[in-house]
C-alpha cells in the first residue's frame, strides 16, 4: 500500500514538473503542445530541397541563415494522413537533444495557435493503449481552455536512429 502511494506521489511529482509554458498548435484538427524552451522560431513555409533515400515524413532540408536544417512532416511522422500546405501552415524550429548533443530541426505543422502557460494540476499522464501503440513521445496530456491537448516530449518523437539519420542531414 505504502509503495502505491509513493508511486503515485511520484507521478504528480513528474507532471509538475512539466507545468509550464507550451507553444501550441493543431494537426488535422487535433491540438498539440511543445514546451516553448525548445522551441527557437517559428518560420513561414518555404522551399524544402528534398533528399533522396529518406523516409517519406522527412520532407528534406532548408537553408536558415546559412544554416542546413532538416525538415520532418509530424502529420506523416504520426501516421496522419498527408495535406495539402496552406497558408498557415508553417514550420517550427526547434532544439531537439540527440546522443550527440543539441541538433535543430524543423517540423511542419498545420498552424501554430498560441503560447498557453499549463498548470501542472491540469496535466494527466499519457494513456496506457497497450504493448501496440508508442506514447513515448508524450509528455502527457493537458486541459486548457476547454480542449484537450496532447503535450509533445520532441526530443522522443524520432528514435535515436532517426535522429542519426537526420544529422547527417544538417550542418
Amino acid at each position: 500500500m505504502a509503495q502505491a502511494a509513493r508511486q503515485l506521489q511520484q507521478e504528480n511529482n513528474s507532471l509538475q514538473e512539466k507545468e509550464g509554458k507550451y507553444l501550441t498548435f493543431t494537426l488535422a484538427a487535433e491540438d498539440y503542445g511543445l514546451e516553448i524552451l525548445k522551441v527557437r522560431e517559428i518560420i513561414g513555409m518555404m522551399d524544402i530541397t528534398a533528399v533522396p533515400q529518406t523516409p517519406e515524413y522527412v520532407k528534406g532540408v532548408i537553408n536558415l541563415r546559412g544554416r542546413v536544417i532538416p525538415v520532418i512532416d509530424l502529420r506523416l511522422k504520426f501516421g496522419l494522413e498527408a495535406a495539402e500546405y496552406g497558408e498557415r501552415t508553417c514550420i517550427i524550429v526547434v532544439e531537439v537533444q540527440s546522443e550527440l548533443g543539441p541538433v535543430q530541426m524543423g517540423v511542419v505543422v498545420d498552424s501554430v495557435s498560441e503560447v498557453l502557460n499549463i498548470n501542472g494540476d491540469d496535466i494527466e499522464p499519457s494513456p496506457s493503449f497497450g504493448t501496440k501503440l508508442k506514447t513515448q513521445y508524450i509528455l502527457g496530456i493537458a486541459k486548457a481552455k476547454g480542449s484537450i491537448k496532447i503535450l509533445l516530449d520532441i526530443d522522443k518523437v524520432l528514435t535515436s536512429e532517426e535522429m542519426a539519420g537526420l544529422e547527417s542531414l544538417g550542418s
